[in-house]
């Protein structure tokens, strides 16, 4: 069967498993794999071993840093540190602004950090802000997804757009300099975008844990239930209101709980920058080689909770901590892995790569050429790296006969390789359950999300293209 129909059907397929029946996603998703590939023909034991080398290529990639993320998250969760980073926070932006923040928050840590690891080390931090405000997780998890989503495309140093301004001749400071150009105003798109599908859908607030509840003492219970009787009410906390929550003497110190969370951040940021873009060496850059990879970085933050964020927990309760966060993560983790699976098998029928060139080769606008391959290198296969990284390979030969500007056409590459975000994306199940959304919602809220905010993307471009090149 020709590849792309193939492709067609299995995703179909996967749609009605998730949607229709009672089907749990990870096997939805393998069920969806094997049909694509026996569809398209690959043969029994190329699409086993297509499955499983994806599912694998997942694990090794993500599926450390998802673990001891869940870790991370669930002491900072249980020792209060969220709770007091939320609070310090919010006592100086006010509520109002609250979805702002966190989507800011992810927009800078997404330039040196991957997305996917971004959202596990932030998501406890959004969650906490979800429960004091008592906005949607539809509002604080989408934003925070989407300010890690927009730079993880457009801003290197991280790998897609890296590797698109290296392939197309574009200078790396102008690259960056036009990827942050670009973000603003889709961020500012995702604030609005947002805030009125939260008005559509059910609210999503994260319970607090019983573990939390049974460590307050009656005077913070009852601290605790003024407050919420106040927010029933709609009425927005004030300063003294804050103060009377951060009086809590149960929570770790904010220098000790921001530390926790920003020191894996600056590690993978250095990383990033000195080890990766300005190739620094000697001895001092292999241990910060070392240290920056997220899962030595996050590892020494999931140390630091253990030792400092829980100190008043006993061994047995530590362990307990530990324990719980990873029988959580055991789900996200094979998920995810799936998915994997799933854009492997479409990768290797060639489904995308066979539309994008009859894209290239057809007779069309310019500007429309890299957008086009991005969207169907992408929607196939579910990884933008592995868009922005092949779509570049196919349009680099091609940019001197195209006559198009090399930094427009890499911006509208890396763009639309974000277009969009469903079920064959691993980062499309990170936020999924780290938000705590249903499948339905999920597919509602944030893959609609990535269909609009590249689409905005790509006027932009147009008109810019239009005016100025």
């Amino acid at each position: 069967m020709n590849p792309i129909v193939a492709m067609l059907i299995g995703i179909a397929l996967l749609l009605f498993l998730v949607i229709f029946t009672r089907f749990q996603a990870f096997l939805a998703l393998i069920i969806s794999a094997l049909a694509i590939g026996l569809l398209a023909g690959l043969g029994p034991g190329d699409t086993i071993a297509a499955v499983t080398t994806g599912f694998g290529n997942t694990m090794t990639s993500i599926g450390i840093v998802i673990g001891l993320g869940c870790v991370m998250g669930m002491f900072m969760e249980r020792s209060g540190a969220a709770k007091k980073m939320a609070l310090s926070i919010l006592k100086v932006i006010g509520i109002k602004n609250a979805d702002i923040v966190v989507g800011l928050a992810g927009f800078l840590v997404s330039i040196p950090v991957f997305c996917d690891s971004g959202f596990v080390i932030l998501s406890s931090l959004a969650k906490e802000f979800s429960r004091l405000t008592k906005k949607s997780m539809i509002l604080i998890g989408g934003m925070l997804g989407m300010g890690l989503y927009i730079t993880h495309f457009l801003v290197p140093p991280t790998p897609g757009p890296l590797a698109v301004a290296g392939a197309f001749g574009v200078d790396l400071g102008l690259f960056i300099f036009g990827g942050l150009l670009l973000s603003i105003p889709l961020f500012i798109a995702a604030v609005f975008f947002f805030r009125f599908i939260n008005k559509t859908v059910p609210a999503i607030i994260p319970e607090r844990s019983i573990e939390e509840l049974n460590r307050l003492s009656p005077a913070q219970k009852e601290v605790l239930a003024r407050i919420e009787a106040k927010m029933a009410e709609g009425k927005e906390l004030t300063t003294a209101d804050f103060n009377e929550l951060l009086k809590d003497d149960t929570l770790p110190g904010g220098a000790i709980s921001f530390l926790t969370l920003l020191i894996p951040v600056l590690l993978i940021f250095l990383r990033s920058i000195l080890i990766t873009v300005m190739k620094v060496t000697g001895p001092a850059a292999l241990v910060l080689d070392f240290l920056g990879q997220p899962v030595v970085a996050i590892s020494i933050s999931v140390v630091m909770s253990m030792f400092l964020l829980s100190g008043k927990q006993t061994k047995e309760e530590s362990l307990a901590t530990i324990e719980a966060a990873l029988a959580s993560a055991g789900l996200i983790v094979f998920v995810t892995a799936a998915g994997g699976s799933l854009g492997n098998v479409i990768r290797i029928t060639d489904a995308g790569n066979i539309m994008a060139k009859a894209i290239a080769a057809s007779s069309m606008p310019v500007i429309m050429v890299p957008l086009l391959v991005g969207t169907l290198l992408r929607f196939p296969q579910g990884s933008g790296t592995v868009a922005m990284v092949t779509g570049s390979a196919i349009l680099a030969p091609m940019l001197a006969s195209l006559g198009i500007n090399p930094l427009i056409a890499g911006l509208a590459l890396c763009t639309t390789a974000m277009f969009p975000s469903y079920m064959n994306d691993s980062y499309f199940w990170v936020v999924t359950r780290f938000s705590g959304f249903p499948t339905k919602t999920s597919l509602r809220t944030w893959t609609v999300g990535t269909f609009f905010i590249p689409l905005v993307g790509s006027i932009i471009l147009i008109i810019v293209n239009a005016i100025f090149f």
